[in-house]
């Protein structure tokens, strides 16, 4: 089917819903290495205008890649909630758009809306709004998961204590991991990025973060971000597992590429579940995705990079996950070219993600080659503060010496949570008042760090 507007005296075709989509999205380096970009400001222009009178039922009837050939496609379409979709069902994306902006929206509606919307009705509406617009619906939308501590609730933001180390050294990652906690982070996740996929490398860090979580009594939960077949086998030989990890794509050819399948993470989630190792819920899974990994992988299909990605969120959305992530810059500029860019981005996956259901979260982050800076780390965080961002990734520092990329400190959510009035999980929150932390502001306390109990977490680990 042709999707046909005139703007100026010229009429635009767009030959597939899939090319319109890629011709209304926002400028971005990726689409336009894949050749997919608009070829002129008009003709995006002209793109949104066709878009907005675009059915969304009609992305029930004309999938962006073939059903019979890619499995994500299935379960969007399997999966499908008709009954939470008729609400919305008679609207074009236009109209979904102003709906979405009303009163009418609020959080009870669009939580029970969730299971009746597709990724790329969603990718579609965003489309068509503004940075204000995507910040002001995902604000609306509450998603609330549990394992150790419970992540969503209402003026609360959660933070990933990301204590990596290049040679998964146990002192190096002691030390950063003992600056986090002292500076109030790791409430949604103490999570390594591995130096390997080693068996013996991540169960030595598991054991690590496993042993100070129940000495120091910590209301949260640890994951080593290995593949999901190592850690299939570590909790098969009994290694304390406590969230499965594992990087998502849009695509069936794109999530091979990677190494998964559908089946693989229901044979993983089942296994996590029945460990029993949560303590106030049982969310079990946490994904990681990011625009432009289908591209990476030649697995796009010819459909833009944020649609591609919007379509990840229903592979998360199928195992109830306790986190999930877009790591918004790291993939590099040849995706996302710039600060502006990659806030966009953030913007958009975040609202994709809160509407289909997710507790979103990011990390806002840019690789060193990238047009971006600290400046851009700031406004992203700020916005996506506002927005209601479940939680973020902090690094010492804001860089990440493992991995080599940049992103949010300790300190920078501290700073978000001061400005906006936003506190850890309650869990959490206790906790650091039980052992000294927190002022009588609610802030975290400045504490010698020779004085605090929790410094024998980097002694121990020195000596």
């Amino acid at each position: 089917m042709s999707y046909t507007s005139t703007l100026g005296g010229h009429r635009h075709r767009f030959d597939s819903l899939a090319r319109l989509l890629a011709a209304a999205s926002p400028e971005r380096s990726g689409d336009r290495l894949a050749g997919l970009a608009a070829e002129s400001a008009q003709e995006r222009v002209a793109a949104r205008w066709a878009l907005a009178e675009v059915p969304l039922a009609a992305f029930l009837t004309e999938p962006l890649i073939p059903y019979e050939t890619d499995d994500v496609t299935r379960l969007i379409l399997d999966t499908h909630d008709a009954a939470a979709f008729a609400p919305v069902a008679g609207l074009t994306v236009g109209e979904f758009r102003e709906w979405l902006l009303s009163e009418a929206a609020d959080t009870g509606t669009l939580a029970a809306l969730a299971p009746g919307l597709t990724p790329e009705m969603v990718a579609a509406v965003s489309k068509l709004m503004g940075n204000a617009d995507l910040v002001a619906v995902a604000r609306k939308v509450r998603v609330v998961t549990a394992f150790r501590s419970t992540i969503g609730l209402p003026g609360r933001l959660a933070t990933r204590l990301q204590p990596n180390h290049p040679t998964d050294d146990p002192a190096g990652v002691a030390a950063a991991l003992l600056d986090g906690l002292l500076l109030g982070s790791g409430d949604a996740v103490i999570g390594i990025n591995p130096a390997t996929d080693s068996p013996k490398a991540v169960r030595d860090l598991l054991e690590l973060l496993d042993g100070v979580i129940e000495r120091y009594a910590i209301p949260t939960q640890s994951c080593v971000l290995c593949h999901v077949t190592t850690s299939l086998d570590l909790m098969a030989s009994g290694a304390p597992v406590d969230l499965v990890f594992q990087s998502i794509a849009g695509t069936q050819a794109a999530n091979a590429s990677f190494g998964v399948t559908l089946d693989l993470l229901d044979e993983a989630h089942e296994a996590a579940r029945a460990l029993q190792r949560g303590t106030v819920g049982r969310n079990v899974m946490y994904f990681e995705t990011g625009q432009g990994s289908a591209l990476s992988a030649d697995a796009h299909h010819g459909v833009d990079q944020q649609t591609v990605e919007a379509r990840a969120y229903a592979v998360a959305r199928r195992y109830d996950p306790l986190l999930v992530n877009t790591v918004v810059g790291f993939i590099g500029p040849e995706y996302l070219y710039d600060g502006r860019q990659i806030l966009r981005a953030a913007l958009e996956d975040h609202f994709c993600g809160k509407l289909l259901g997710l507790p979103m979260g990011l990390d806002i982050c840019y690789t060193n080659h990238a047009d971006a800076d600290d400046d851009d780390v700031a406004t992203m965080l700020t916005m996506l503060g506002v927005a209601g961002a479940s939680f973020v990734i902090c690094t010492p520092g804001g860089d990440d010496i493992m991995l080599n990329y940049q992103s949010a400190s300790y300190h920078d959510a501290l700073y978000l949570r001061e400005v906006l009035g936003l506190r850890p999980a309650p869990e959490f929150e206790a906790w650091l008042e039980s052992i000294g932390l927190l002022d009588e502001r609610g802030g975290v306390r400045d504490v010698s760090h020779t004085a605090h109990p929790l410094t024998a977490i980097g002694r121990e680990r020195a000596v």
